[in-house]
């Protein structure tokens, strides 16, 4: 089944339109949406290695713009979808510990949290409610995204046969690692964001 659903990803990432599905899934991630955009990044890059960098900076540019939708739903809609979304995914009663640390440390609490699985939607409508600087949040955002996507890009880039060769083999696996990276992203973000 796995196999099947590897090598569907991977036809898939070589569509026309899989440049638009990346760039969707990244700009909704960083709003709203809960997966990750790595999981078509990771195929569509081990499809068309030399094309890796090129679909990091999609991931990053979208994932920025989805950001500052973040910033603005925290910002000019805090009382309705912010909130909603906030306690949506379990945080609603962690938000005075939140606004604690960005009076402190708020350029690093965006840096921090932009590379690690914490869901960085819930950075980007924490910083439009206490409305933190908006040059310095989008700024702090393409450092950090690009610094995840580029990452992950290069490795792809540079070991993209042995890895594709072991998600060929082992893709249920990677499956698994991912799902255990979202949900324990959520966890993290449930007891220390």
């Amino acid at each position: 089944m796995f196999k099947k659903l590897y090598h569907w990803t991977l036809s898939l990432a070589e569509s026309p339109r899989a440049t638009f599905a990346l760039g969707g899934v990244a700009f909704a991630e960083s709003s709203f949406f809960p997966i990750p955009p790595d999981v078509l990044l990771v195929p569509m890059a081990l499809a068309k290695p030399e094309r890796a960098l090129f679909y990091a900076g999609i991931c990053t540019i979208a994932s920025v713009i989805g950001g500052i939708v973040g910033y603005g739903i925290g910002w000019l809609l805090w009382d309705t979808l912010g909130q909603w979304l906030i306690n949506l995914y379990g945080y609603g009663a962690r938000m005075e510990v939140v606004k604690a640390a960005y009076d402190q440390w708020g350029w690093l609490f965006i840096l921090m949290k932009g590379l690690t699985p914490i869901p960085y939607k819930l950075v980007t409508i924490v910083s439009g409610l206490l409305e933190y600087n908006f040059a310095l949040f989008v700024l702090l955002s393409l450092i950090t995204r690009g610094a995840r996507f580029f990452l992950i890009a290069g490795l792809l880039n540079k070991f993209g046969t042995p890895i594709r060769n072991l998600l060929d083999r082992y893709f249920g696996w990677f499956l698994a690692i991912i799902a255990v990276f979202v949900v324990g992203g959520f966890w993290l973000a449930g007891h220390f964001f």
